[in-house]
């Protein structure tokens, strides 16, 4: 252990009262968070960029305000970092890319914006595969699972995953067009929110594919989560997407239980095709939630296999979009796979996309009738145990198998439902296995909710990586 290892893992939550109650100031917090990165990140490789100065002005002002009496809300003073595709002006933003090395924005994405205006202290840049796909690019030094290196981290929010799993933040963001908040919050033993699609703005946060982009926090905790959503949700007028709805108290809902709270469980979908360490703790999972007076309901889900193995071409058409400007122009700068994706999308018609939008609709529509009979619906965040990072690859080598990782996270892009993954247990072989539950467009506060009461009844999301 370090011997910053007690505070580097105090709740976001907890920091925040501390911070409140000027029992620790905002200094101190960044300073312990700086010197624990500085210690532990050459062999984690989680940051892209590690903003020291920035975050060392933004604590002392924090500091100053709050003894004056000015204090913000739960992420005043908080050291958090950011997934390297948000937009930090001053601050290089490359989005794991190597043509994007140098890119220095202009200005702050809408998220990271409204983080500091929150007081929160931002440490730095978090790495991600390239473009926020599927691998990391070749120049770059992967970030490594802090509870096994020879394990998988998930994609694309890999750097949020393990910067906070081995507490070098308090919390991150990440972002999800097919997993990439899901992945990391099971491999790495932490609590993720895909929040609906539009719940958070997506302005000046670099794209993989618009229609399917989530951005959302990634914390130790149901309750940290509901503290970082409430800061970063809302309307935008820079972002014509964002949903205008008002944003709830999440942090003041989060005591509200689930006693009659109806979970809709596949079973047969379980049986079928869920690796037996994985289903069970779904299962454990879903025990401790009934013990509270939740409700499960057997439902049978619409088609996901189907809409996993449509979302790469859907991904590939969005992320040649996006790539324009740079490809085909630069694409020996490119990694293999995210080469291989753009010109995947840009080799589809336009009758090849309307079938998939088509297909879209009708599974939304179809996953609408589910819910009209349950509140949330429970599944497993991977079909498979943890997966060693050889096993990750042979899987992305056999086609039979390669859309078998995105079976219960794509599906749940195409919709833009919201999500929670949660920590619920170990594998035989050491590492953390989660779990999610999927509620109806803009009920986070009831993911959130269902969340807090699981955590306060098991430690999972307490237990800490051994390094």
């Amino acid at each position: 252990m370090t011997p910053s290892d007690d505070l580097a893992y105090l709740p976001l939550i907890e920091l925040a009262e501390r911070i409140r109650a000027r029992a620790l100031s905002p200094v101190e917090a960044a300073e312990a968070m700086l010197a624990r990165i500085a210690a532990l990140d050459s062999g984690l490789h989680a940051y892209a960029t590690v903003t020291a100065e920035r975050a060392r002005i933004r604590a002392r002002e924090a500091e100053a305000e709050i003894a004056a009496g000015r204090y913000r809300g739960p992420l005043h003073g908080v050291p958090i970092a950011v997934k390297d595709l948000c937009f930090t002006r001053g601050v290089a933003t490359a989005a794991g890319m190597a043509i994007h090395k140098d890119f220095v924005p202009p200005l702050d994405a809408t998220v990271v914006t409204r983080l500091e205006l929150a007081g929160a202290v931002l440490l730095g840049k978090l790495q991600m595969t390239e473009g926020a796909f599927s691998e990391h690019h070749p120049s770059i030094t992967p970030p490594v699972n802090p509870w096994h290196p020879d394990y998988w981290t998930g994609v694309s929010s890999s750097g949020s995953g393990v910067a906070t799993a081995a507490g070098l933040c308090y919390g991150s963001l990440g972002s999800d067009t097919g997993g990439s908040i899901r992945f990391p919050s099971t491999s790495c033993g932490i609590t993720g929110l895909k929040p609906t699609w539009g719940r958070v703005s997506r302005h000046s946060v670099f794209p993989l594919a618009d229609s399917l982009d989530h951005v959302g926090p990634m914390a130790r905790s149901a309750a940290d989560c509901a503290a970082i959503l409430g800061v970063i949700a809302g309307a935008d007028p820079h972002d014509p997407t964002a949903l205008i709805d008002p944003v709830p108290d999440y942090v003041g809902g989060l005591g509200g239980g689930v006693r009659g709270l109806r979970i809709g469980l596949d079973r047969a979908l379980l049986e079928s095709v869920v690796e037996p360490e994985v289903s069970s703790v779904l299962l454990r999972a879903l025990d401790v939630l009934a013990a509270a007076g939740a409700q499960i309901v057997d439902i049978r889900l619409p088609d996901l296999a189907g809409m996993a193995a449509m979302w790469t071409r859907a991904c590939a058409a969005e992320t040649a979009m996006a790539h324009k400007s740079t490809y085909p122009a630069r694409a020996a700068e490119y990694g293999p796979a995210l080469k291989a994706l753009i010109d995947l999308g840009r080799g589809l018609s336009a009758p090849d996309y309307a079938e998939i939008q088509s297909e879209r609709d009708r599974f939304k529509g179809r996953l609408r009738q589910v819910f009209a009979g349950v509140d949330v619906v429970a599944l497993p965040a991977l079909p498979t145990a943890p997966m060693t990072i050889e096993r990750r690859a042979e899987l992305r080598r056999d086609p039979a198998t390669a859309s078998t990782v995105l079976l219960f996270t794509a599906p749940f892009d195409f919709s833009g439902s919201p999500t929670i993954t949660l920590p619920g247990g170990f594998a035989a072989s050491g590492l953390p296995v989660g779990f999610q539950l999927i509620g109806r467009h803009l009920d986070e506060a009831t993911l959130l909710r269902a969340g807090h009461v699981f955590q306060q009844a098991t430690d999972w999301h307490r237990r800490r990586p051994p390094i």
